[in-house]
Parts: structure tokens; sequence; C-alpha cells
């Protein structure tokens, strides 16, 4: 057979084996999945995988999406790819359980009208048409869940986001939330008089718990807490009266969890409303002593934390070119200051918080207290009227002195706890009557006074819920949502979860993106800041004294020669201390920026050059072995032992 046939052949073999290798694949093979993705962005989550495994009854996805329009559009065209190859990877892994239908609403026609009614925004394109991408969940007994539109910006919460949906479907009866509160959770800074207008912006974290469970406040008059509240939200309370806080108490005492957020100093209660003052009725401090001192821990109101090494950057706006400084009492806590061993705090990368208590373990306590979120060790005390003064932020980290300790923002208290109310409940004149409501008559038979299974997480904040501290609103055709810059919302969500015994979601919340930091570019920037500030009040102190000398002379020495010389002098030094103030301001962050530019270097040329070299040696090797062939006559040995027909031996032998 001569070569060309040989070839031939192969050729033909090669194409028949390829044909049959996909043909075997696309039959073998359709369920398996490789994901090689870094992040593994089409890999389920073991939270999702006990979603779908928890699905009962049947429920239909259908996913709307204008692909005839999406032509011009190539970051939507990818992002809905993305969406559908995560609803197919959900539907394939839910044992038949799930239905997905995609529809291409084509404009002004019947399936627009639908999707409009069922709650889909579309977005307007150039040609005057509506863009639709969004999801319609249906269970069997008609309850609907919409995602109107799926938002670029909240990416990387996309398998949260469909895992959320699936599951509200698969239980229609929401689990429920109570909540005692002074903040305007539900309305907003507005206040009642803005929802009564219809212009209330509720807190973007109450309407997470709005999404996930149903949101019940408590009557502040009521005197027991329903049965059917799984877990109480106590958030920043005013004064409770004694009746409440026996409610609270004997709640606990059925086993009822609870979640508390109380604050010394709440700066979210003081945002102002529309008459540019704070609501009435707000309360700059909330406590919870009685029951805390059954619960064994203790808030100080009169102490607020500072940490040095999580200090927020904020803008003062006295100083132009300096517009950013650190500010000790609002802090950007890290990994490092969470409790990683616990479901609650293991997958929270960032928490934002202001103006923090802290909260210590009370002696002789019989439950046991872990801490859930700390500070760091360059922390400090502050007494709160310093607080409450209004502090300069550069006057705080020029007198900071740090307890080198880790004081505790938030724990979880586990184990025993015995009523607050040892003599039973309140007498009549404590508050029992007093309400004006219609009660139920408090029993001492109906006393409790102990739980050997309480469970209860404090939070020694209420910043903790101010939009701005934890989230970056965006409103997109009218839609308002989040995109979280801090993981505030996945604690509270983690935390009540938790509480009522349901985690499969937690895991979801912990594949979002982490911002990463840049440590070493924290120290040194910290490092030339704590440099400046102690240069820049000296030469201040140097301009200061001159300023006034100058002053004096002149006001009070007649003009003269050896006056103005004097004044001369005094000006220069003035000037002299005024340009080396601007130089210490202007290498302010030079080191921060050199190593800036290595890192980019690194980030742009590394990688080149690195492809260069491995290149080259490539090159040189084949190169290497090239020459070795030559020299050895570009033959190849042969076994002269071995008989052979030489009639058989072709050129490709030699």
């Amino acid at each position: 057979m001569s070569r060309l046939s040989r070839h031939s052949l192969a050729l033909v073999s090669l194409v028949v084996i390829f044909l049959c290798v996909n043909i075997s694949a696309s039959l073998l093979l359709r369920e398996a999945r490789l994901d090689l993705t870094e992040n593994k962005l089409f890999t389920l989550s073991q939270g999702t995988h006990t979603i779908l495994d928890q699905v009962e009854e049947p429920i239909t996805l259908t996913f709307y999406y204008s692909q005839s329009l999406a032509a011009d559009y190539p970051a939507q065209r990818a992002y809905a790819q993305r969406v559908r190859d995560l609803l197919q990877e959900m539907v394939g892994g839910s044992g038949g359980k799930l239905n997905l239908k995609i529809i291409d609403p084509a404009p002004f026609s019947e399936t627009e009208e639908v999707a409009v009614s069922l709650g889909l925004v579309g977005t307007p394109v150039a040609e005057g048409d509506l863009f639709y991408f969004g999801l319609v969940g249906n269970n069997l007994v008609d309850d609907t869940e919409v995602i109107p539109v799926f938002a670029k910006e909240r990416e990387q919460y996309l398998e949260y986001d469909l895992a959320r949906l699936i599951d509200n479907l698969n239980t229609p009866v929401k689990p429920v939330l109570g909540v005692i509160s002074n903040l305007p959770l539900d309305t907003g800074a507005g206040g009642l008089l803005a929802a009564m207008r219809g212009e209330s912006q509720p807190f973007l974290i109450y309407a997470e718990l709005t999404d996930r469970f149903e949101v019940e406040f408590v009557d502040p008059k009521s005197n027991v807490i329903a049965s059917r509240i799984e877990v109480l939200l106590i958030a920043h309370p005013r004064d409770l009266s004694v009746t409440q806080l026996y409610a609270i108490d004997q709640f606990v005492m059925r086993g009822g969890r609870v979640i508390a957020f109380v604050d010394p100093y709440s700066e979210v209660s003081l945002t102002a409303g529309p008459n540019g003052e704070p609501l009435q009725g707000y309360t700059e401090q909330s406590s919870l002593d009685q029951l805390f001192t059954s619960w064994g821990i203790q808030v100080p109101k009169n102490v607020i934390l500072a940490d040095r090494q999580r200090a927020q950057r904020v803008a003062t706006g006295r100083d132009a070119r300096r517009q950013l400084v650190d500010y000790v009492l609002w802090m950007g806590l890290t990994p490092s200051e969470f409790n990683e061993a616990d479901v609650v705090t293991g997958n929270i990368d960032l928490l934002n918080v202001g103006s923090t208590g802290i909260i210590l373990p009370r002696e002789n306590a019989t439950t046991t207290v872990t801490p859930l979120v700390t500070s760091s060790a360059d922390a400090m005390l502050l007494p709160r009227d310093i607080v409450v003064a209004g502090p300069v932020p550069d006057n705080l980290l020029r007198d900071f002195i740090a307890d080198e300790k880790r004081h505790a923002i938030s724990v979880r208290i586990e184990g025993s706890i015995e009523t607050a109310f040892p003599d039973g409940p309140p007498t009549e004149t404590e508050g029992q009557q007093s309400t004006g409501t219609k009660n139920k008559p408090l029993n001492q038979d109906d006393h409790l006074t102990r739980n050997d299974g309480a469970n209860i997480i404090v939070f020694a904040d209420s910043d903790f819920f101010d939009d701005r501290f934890w989230v970056s609103e965006q409103n997109y055709m009218g839609q308002r949502f989040g995109v979280p810059i801090a993981d505030n919302g996945k604690f509270l969500l983690n935390a009540v979860e938790n509480l009522m015994g349901s985690d499969a979601l937690i895991s979801l919340r912990g594949r979002e993106k982490s911002t990463r930091i840049f440590d070493r570019v924290d120290r040194l920037r910290k490092q030339a800041e704590a440099e400046y500030l102690a240069e820049e009040r000296a030469l201040s102190e140097r301009i200061e004294s001159a300023q006034a000398e100058l002053t004096r002379i002149q006001n009070t020495v007649t003009a003269n020669e050896d006056s103005q010389v004097v004044v001369m002098q005094y000006r220069q030094e003035l000037l002299a201390a005024r340009k080396a103030l601007r130089a210490v301001q202007a290498n302010l962050r030079r080191d921060i920026e050199t190593l800036g530019g290595i890192v980019r270097w690194l980030n742009i040329a590394l990688m080149p050059v690195i492809i260069i070299i491995l290149s080259l040696l490539v090159m040189a090797g084949r190169r290497r072995r090239r020459a070795q062939t030559q020299r050895s006559g570009g033959f190849r040995m042969v076994d002269t032992n071995t008989p052979r027909d030489r009639s058989n031996v072709e050129p490709s032998d030699v």
C-alpha cells in the first residue's frame, strides 16, 4: 500500500472515530458535568442541593428573555446564558421537580402583556421596544415569586436569589419573625407621614427580612409574645415597660429564640426626617439590663468602642488635599474578627458598624457566652460623652492609645437561663393594667422560671441596620434594590435562619465574592498617615506661633528698620513652615503609590515576561535536540543481530 493510501485511510479513520466519540458522548455523557471555571460558577453549592432535595411538589420556572432584541447587547447575552445555564443545572439536580420554560416575549404580543402583568420590568432599547430579562416561579397552589429583572450588579448573588425563590415556593407558609424596634425599619427616615403618602423607603435590610419571613411587629403594650412567633428580633428598642420585659422573659423561658441589637449611641436613630430633624420619639440609647443580667451578660451604657486597625475611611471636607481620613468609631470588621466556627459568622467577609458598645460576660453566669464578632487588638474604649460631642477624626487618632484587647461586639448565649422575674409576674401597679389594652391576665401558675436550652444572639450596635453602612442603593427602571458592599444583611439573615433551625441558604450567601483587602497597602497607609499627623501637628503649632508673634509685632512695634527685619524673618518662617507642611501632605501616599505601581507592573508585565521566557526555553530545547540529531547523522539505530527481509525496508526506516 502506498504512503498516500495509508495517510488517506488514517484520515478517514480519525474522522470516523471523532464522529463516534461525539455521538457516544452526547448519548452516554448527557448528564456529565465538568466545571473548569476558577470560582466554580456552574457548580451548585450544597445549600442549593439541600433546597432542591426538599422540593415536594412540582415548581414551574418561566424564564422571560427577549432573545430577539439581544443581538446588539453582548454583555446581556453573556449574562443571560449564565442565568439559563444555572437554571438548567438546577432543573437537572431537582429530580424532575422543577420545570423550566423559556419565553421570548415579542413586542406588543400577548406574552409581553402576561410578563408585565406578572411584575416583570422591561428595559427600553434603541428601537423603542422593551427588553425583558426576568423570572417567574409558580407552585401547584398558585403562589408566585418574581425576579422582575436580573440586574448585572447582583450577578454574584445569582444562585442565592434563584435558590431563595425556589425555597419560598416550596414553603408557602413563611415562618413568623416578631419585631420590637424603635427604628423606622418599615418606613425609613420619612416615618409614618411618608408611608401615608406612599413615599416610604423601608430599610433595605427590612426588605430582605420580609422577602424571607412573615414579619410581625409586636404591640409594645402586649404582655405576651404570640406562640406563632418563632424568633424575636429586638432592634434598638425604646425603654420597655416591665410588662413587655416580662413578655420577652417568658418567651425565652418557653424556648423562644431572640436576636437583640442594643446601642449606647445610635447614630441611625438621629437620621434626619422630612423636616430635617430626627423622627419624633427617637432614642439615642437602648438597653435590656434586667434581661441581660438574667442572660449572663452586661452592655455598659457609657462606653463606646474605637478601633484604629479597622477604622473606616470617611470624608471630612476639612482638607482638599486629604479628603479621606480614618474614623476609629466606624469600623469595617474582617474575618479575623469573626468566629469562623459558628455558622452565623463562618461565611461573613465584612461587617460595617459604627459607635458600637461592648459586651461583657457576668461572673457566676449560668450561661455560656461565645463571642461571634470582636474588635481587633488595636482598640480602645472611649467615654460616651466624647463621642456624643462629635469629635474630629484626626484628634481621635492623635489621642488613640490601644489597650491591646479584643472586645466582644456580638455574642451567642447558650445554656440554662433563669427568669429575670424570680418573684413571678409583675403586679398590677408595675404596669400590668396600665397599658390600656386587652391582655391575658398574668397568672402565677403560668409563670416559667427556667430554660435549659436557651439560644440568644446579642449585638451591641444599631447602626448595623443603616443602609449607608452596608449597601449601595440602585434604582433600575423604578425597581429599588441594593448591591451589598458589606455583609450586614447576610449576618442578620444567617442569624435569624439559624435560630429558626434553617441553615440551607446560609452556605449560598457564603459563595458571594469577597473584597480582597490589601493588608500591606493598608499598613503602609496607616503608618504614613500617623507620621503625617505628627508632623502636621508640629508644623501647625509652628505656623500658629509664628503667626501670633507676627501679629503681635505688627500691632505693638513702631514701624522702623529693625521691626521690618523681624517681620520679614517671621514671614519667611511662616513660608518655610507652610512649604514643609505641603511637602508632608504631598508625600503622604508616596510609599503606597510606589507599591501600587509595582503591583500594577506585576499584573500587566510579569505574566507576558514569564510566557516569553518559557517560550525561549522551549525553543532552545528544540534547537538543542535538533542539533543532537544532526550530529548523529540523522540515522536510526538498527539491531543487526535480528534477521530482516531487506526487500520490505521502507525509506522511512533510514
